[in-house]
């Protein structure tokens, strides 16, 4: 018989035919676009990332947009050109202390663009930095796509701000974002660039450091962590609790010592899922996204967990992620099916591209292995320490939260009054109101996850220490003498729009308690109850202030 015939084929047809799935008595006609060779609705294969890819760059993207958004509206309040910390004075004194180095040394123990830009308007530079952050991430946020000049672009601009004053932990995960996609490639499925493996474990290798960090320094800490109760304070003793945390608080005490203990096994054993093959690791990135979302729901602490979820989404394929996307002819979900079933054929001859980005990844696992050294070192170590950084692009970080447990909440109001005599009995003191801190306690705790008010955790950690230690709150107090509107537009409430400012600012140290659901407070609209502990700073006028502010060569407020 003819190899053409009906009833024979050539060898190499029929092997074809097995590898791609036909059935040998299929005609030669392909499968219809988003359908498997029977007939049926095509689902997709495991083992391959192009879905994942589009959905961690856009959560990554999301993070950076926020982000730069909080930079944008607070900058200049906090680090600008008459901030409470201003970035100038930070970074001339740190290039004073490094004078005998050359400005390459400089650079490389404190990289920021800042350094390149012009400091007369240090204000215009923050906020180019944070316009530019905005842009980029919207694009890749929009569109699912980005290539690695628009993801260095972001992790540069960020990590300028972050060596004058902010977080570390979207580095690391904005650095390994530059990894997942092509050098100039703008597309979403960029058909030479599958997603790495490498970098996919550069990523479950974060969230594994994340929360077994977390989790170890819970156990090595607060000894509320082991006997159960820490959860019975947590809800109340936040940095800025949110309505939900009101009645989590109240909640039953079996209730607290079951989250404790889930918080436990979230923590110290759904880590090592990530090692046990691909459902245990599906099974991780679905545990870890819901204890975040908990998290986000009984809490506003910025846009941590809403970052802590995006390491989580590489335990996922596309075979897994396939139901975010819609399906039908020429989706992405046909595209990537076609794509598979072109991997399953011959495979192509590698290409130059590939063959150098293939050594630039193998180059990171090896970078990523050799800078977690000390982190693992940390880790095993009974003084593991968290939040800590070893080089100063912030790669591979330390983590770590709540290893202890504040037992009572503490804040700190700020009050002024227009009395020329600040001892007087009948002076009349006015509290301010921050945009979501505990103040007023008939104030509804505020919902504003994952944005960030930073001032307001400022003055969290402020309320358990000394004005001797925070010395920007002093700073503060002078602008609210002379009713600075840079730092008016921080807080929710100045008690004298509209009249002059006030003669005298000082702070007074209260500990605030959630009111009883059904008791009295609660009854009188109360959301908090309070009681004065004493005296945080005592009261202060513009004059006394003036060698205060230059010793520290901060801009003096209003008329001084």
């Amino acid at each position: 018989m003819r190899p053409d015939s009906p009833t024979m084929e050539a060898p190499a047809e029929s092997l074809r035919r097995r590898k791609t799935g036909y059935s040998d008595l299929e005609p030669e006609s392909p499968p219809a676009p988003g359908r498997d060779p029977a007939g049926s609705p095509a689902h997709l294969h495991t083992g391959t990332f192009w879905l994942t890819r589009i959905v961690l760059l856009k959560a990554l993207a999301f993070v950076y947009f926020v982000a730069f958004l909080v930079a944008f509206h607070q900058n200049k309040q906090l680090i600008g050109d008459r901030g409470l910390l201003p970035c100038r004075v930070f970074l001339k004194n740190f290039q004073q202390y490094f004078q005998d180095r050359t400005s390459w040394e400089v650079f490389s123990y404190m990289p920021t663009i800042l350094w390149l830009m012009d400091w007369s308007d240090m204000n215009s530079n923050l906020d180019l930095l944070a316009l530019l952050g905005l842009g980029i991430s919207s694009f890749v946020l929009i569109t699912g796509c980005a290539n690695m000049l628009l993801m260095a672009a972001l992790w540069g601009l960020y990590v300028s701000l972050v060596n004058v004053g902010w977080e570390s932990q979207l580095l690391e995960t904005g650095f390994l974002g530059i990894f997942l996609c092509p050098l100039w490639t703008l597309s979403r499925l960029p058909q030479h660039t599958p997603t790495s493996r490498i970098v996919l474990w550069g990523f479950r290798w974060l969230i594994f450091r994340i929360m077994l960090g977390a989790g170890l320094i819970k156990i090595r800490g607060d000894r509320c962590w082991r006997d159960l109760t820490c959860m019975d304070f947590h809800y109340e003793t936040q940095p800025v609790p949110n309505p939900a945390a009101y009645y989590l608080h109240h909640s039953p005490w079996w209730f607290h010592r079951f989250e404790t203990l889930s918080n436990h096994f979230i923590e110290l054993l759904v880590p090592f899922f990530l090692f046990l093959g691909r459902r245990a690791c599906v099974i991780h990135g679905v545990l870890q996204i819901l204890f975040q979302a908990v998290l986000i729901i009984s809490g506003n602490l910025s846009f941590l967990n809403w970052l802590t979820m995006v390491p989580s989404l590489a335990c996922f394929d596309d075979a897994t992620l396939g139901f975010l996307f819609p399906s039908g002819p020429g989706s992405l979900k046909d595209r990537v099916l076609q794509m598979q079933r072109d991997i399953r054929g011959a495979r192509p001859k590698p290409r130059f591209g590939s063959v150098v980005r293939h050594a630039a990844n193998v180059s990171l696992g090896v970078l990523l292995a050799w800078l977690s050294v000390p982190v693992v070192l940390n880790l095993l170590s009974s003084r593991q320490v968290m939040n800590t950084h070893f080089n100063s692009l912030h790669i591979v970080n330390t983590y770590g939260a709540f290893g202890s447990i504040t037992k009572e909440r503490a804040e700190v109001i700020l009050q002024g009054t227009a009395s020329s005599n600040a001892s007087a009995p009948d002076a009349v003191w006015e509290d301010y109101e921050f945009k979501c801190k505990p103040g007023d306690p008939s104030r509804r705790p505020c919902l504003i996850s994952p944005y960030h008010y930073r001032l307001d955790w400022l003055m969290w950690f402020a309320a358990f220490q000394t004005y001797e230690h925070n010395d920007w709150i002093i700073h503060l107090a002078g602008k609210l003498l002379a009713s600075d509107a840079e730092a008016l537009s921080l807080l929710a409430h100045n008690p004298f729009a509209g009249r002059p400012p006030p003669r005298w600012v000082r702070g007074e140290h209260y500990r605030y308690k959630f009111s009883r659901p059904g008791g009295r407070h609660a009854a009188e609209g109360k959301w908090w109850v309070r009681k004065r502990i004493g005296a945080y700073f005592p009261p202060l006028s513009l004059e006394e202030l003036r060698p205060y502010f230059r010793d520290r060569g901060w801009p003096l407020p209003g008329p001084l």
